[in-house]
């Protein structure tokens, strides 16, 4: 039998590190007996900041706070002609920004339920929820949810009613 024997690989060549730009005027020996002034490059100009703009509001929250002034019920139509109007908001261009209006009002009714700022009295009506105050500082910042939502917060071990601790798993009910 005959031996393998390793051959021995060799590194592959570096190149040459280019030399680094001087930062203030020198002469440098170009070759020759020449000799070059070299430069450093032009200082870039600051930039000015960023004029701060005005925050702008939510379709809800304008939405709310027509129906805060409101005395009647008012459909979605009515209510982006009044806030159209009220200049607090315009649509950006959609097509049906009724049928948007809508179900953001349904979803945060539902979500919040009575801690919502709408509330349905008839289908396709709303009215202000009177018993939920509408503060500026409410309205910018958003409740968490008490529960966890999504398949990341189910993992770990399930809790049965009773109180005992369920399987981590459902290969865990079927071991013998």
């Amino acid at each position: 039998m005959s031996k393998k024997t390793a051959t021995k690989k060799s590194a592959p060549a570096k190149a040459p590190k280019p030399k680094p730009v001087p930062k203030s005027p020198e002469t440098v020996d170009a070759g020759g007996g020449i000799l070059v002034e070299i430069a450093p490059p032009p200082a870039k100009a600051a930039k000015p900041a960023p004029e701060a703009k005005p925050k702008k509001v939510s379709a809800l929250s304008a939405a709310a706070a027509v129906l805060a002034n409101a005395t009647d019920p008012m459909t979605t139509k009515e209510l982006i002609a009044a806030m159209a109007a009220a200049g607090t908001w315009t649509s950006p261009g959609g097509k049906t920004p009724e049928a948007t209006l809508s179900a953001a009002i349904g979803r945060e009714i539902v979500t919040k339920g009575d801690a919502s700022r709408f509330r349905k009295t008839a289908p396709g009506r709303y009215v202000a929820n009177a018993s939920v105050a509408t503060t500026p500082a409410a309205e910018s910042e958003p409740e968490q949810a008490s529960k966890p939502k999504g398949k990341k917060a189910a993992k770990g071990k399930a809790t049965i009613p009773d109180g005992t601790p369920g399987p981590k798993s459902v290969s865990e009910l079927f071991r013998f």
